[in-house]
């Protein structure tokens, strides 16, 4: 029974030690983000799906051991290139090679916005009704709100120990 009583310590000391990394991620997360002003709009184009094909990713497991012996794993993406010509590429990631296989042989068409990022001569896909400015700022939000409920477990933390501090230590 004493043993019962350490869980919700130690998922306390996880969920904090968890907030701090997100405050971390979120705070890079939001300094990365381009302005809007960064991406010029080149329309809607329409992407036809053409091949299915393996990817190497960074391994991202729960288990550090699996990671090192791991450090990568094998995921399998949809290409897709727009059928004006103007090649423009795309990608998605399907489950399973066969669900991208099926993808491929249906050949339906997805439409996507291309916004060209002209000073590194790249560029991104969005939903359609995304625009530059709604793109950013709904990564803006993203990272706020994991940053502001990452601060409020700390300091939700923090009370809670402060308080159970205050009324283990002997009155005087």
């Amino acid at each position: 029974m004493q043993k019962l009583k350490f869980i919700p310590f130690y998922a306390g000391v996880m969920l904090f030690v968890l907030s701090a990394v997100m405050i971390y991620l979120s705070i890079q997360g939001l300094s990365d983000i381009r302005p809007a002003s960064d991406y010029e709009d080149q329309g809607v184009y329409t992407f036809l799906p053409y091949e299915v094909q393996p990817v190497q990713v960074k391994n991202t497991s729960a288990s550090s051991r699996d990671r090192r012996m791991n450090p990568t794993k094998t995921v399998y993406m949809v290409l897709y290139r727009d059928t004006s010509g103007a090649g423009y590429r795309w990608r998605e990631r399907t489950p399973a090679p066969e669900l991208g296989e099926k993808t491929v042989e249906a050949g339906q068409t997805v439409a996507r916005r291309v916004l060209s990022i002209p000073s590194s001569r790249t560029y991104i896909t969005v939903e359609p009704e995304q625009s530059a400015q709604s793109y950013t700022d709904g990564l803006r939000q993203k990272y706020s709100l994991f940053l502001g409920l990452s601060v409020a477990y700390i300091l939700f933390y923090l009370a809670v120990w402060s308080v159970i501090r205050a009324k283990s230590s002997p009155r005087r």
